[in-house]
């Protein structure tokens, strides 16, 4: 069901071209967010964003011929949930069951953030479905854990602890970020936290998914399986403590645990770089679905 942007509460940010959806599957309500036409791509938003993270990276990978989806995962932005409860692979079932609501057999996958996890556990555990993936600013589930990775977990306590109505704002400081983003920007990517339900959704998120996943990164469990889609791990030189020369320690051997996988490093870029260099990832990604998927 197609719906005009003005109609959502609160409202949805501007972004031109975008069609706006609602897909019904048990259980949830996604709104999903399109643009283009042709070979289907999924972008998964980070935290705490939403679709309209990638308002500047969908538009350029349509016009070369893709149609782009950008849906809003269970606990964030203006998709609603009738159980509030999110486990480990609650956003993967979610996934699954919007891409055959879309009837999209197999995508091209692009994800950021916590959106890497569900990315990351699709590719694993139903390969067939994903033509390529490229994940921004967090590691390979290969990855050994090395001290010097400790000050990437420091926001997390917030989000384990998080109160009812605590503000977020301090995701995009100047730690997360190469270069300042606008007061406009910020407040676009906080307006769905004006929803209790998302509001209420980031302990859930911390404490069901991620922290969960994150052991069984650091456990090994990804070293004991071979990750058989053609992937790209991408990171801003500014994204520290994960520096290139770090990444070359903690994820050595690739070759071991993936059939193609490849790194690459965007200049002027931190965490958030789908803001931070829109175009980079654009052209890094449009490559990606190109060289790969042969």
């Amino acid at each position: 069901m197609a719906t005009l942007a003005s109609t959502w509460a609160p409202p949805l940010p501007e972004a031109p071209g975008f069609e706006h959806l609602v897909v019904e599957t048990p259980g949830l309500r996604s709104h999903l967010a399109t643009i283009g036409e042709g070979d289907p791509v999924v972008l998964l938003h980070g935290c705490p964003q939403h679709w309209w993270q990638w308002h500047a990276i969908a538009p350029v990978i349509a016009a070369h011929g893709y149609r782009v989806y950008c849906p809003d995962l269970r606990g964030a932005g203006w998709t609603v949930a009738d159980d509030p409860r999110i486990g480990r692979e609650t956003r993967l079932r979610d996934l699954l069951a919007l891409l055959d609501a879309l009837d999209v057999e197999r995508a091209h996958l692009l994800s950021h953030d916590m959106g890497v996890i569900t990315a990351m556990q699709l590719t694993y555990d139903h390969p067939e479905r994903v033509r390529t993936a490229v994940q921004l600013a967090v590691w390979p589930g290969f990855v050994r854990f090395h001290p010097r990775l400790v000050p990437a977990f420091q926001h997390l306590p917030k989000y384990v602890w998080h109160r009812p109505g605590a503000p977020l704002r301090g995701d995009f400081s100047e730690r997360y970020v190469a270069r300042p983003m606008s007061e406009a920007t910020i407040e676009a990517h906080l307006a769905p936290m004006q929803r209790p339900e998302v509001d209420a959704a980031v302990r859930p998120l911390a404490r069901g998914m991620v922290l969960p996943e994150a052991l069984r990164i650091m456990r090994g469990a990804y070293r004991s399986r071979r990750l058989t889609v053609p992937t790209l791990v991408v990171f801003g030189r500014r994204d520290h403590p994960t520096t290139e020369e770090l990444m070359g320690r903690i994820c050595r051997d690739p070759e071991r645990y993936a059939d193609h996988v490849e790194f690459a490093y965007v200049d002027d870029a931190a965490h958030f770089i789908t803001d931070d260099a829109p175009a980079a990832v654009a052209d890094l990604s449009l490559d990606w679905f190109d060289r790969a998927a042969r």
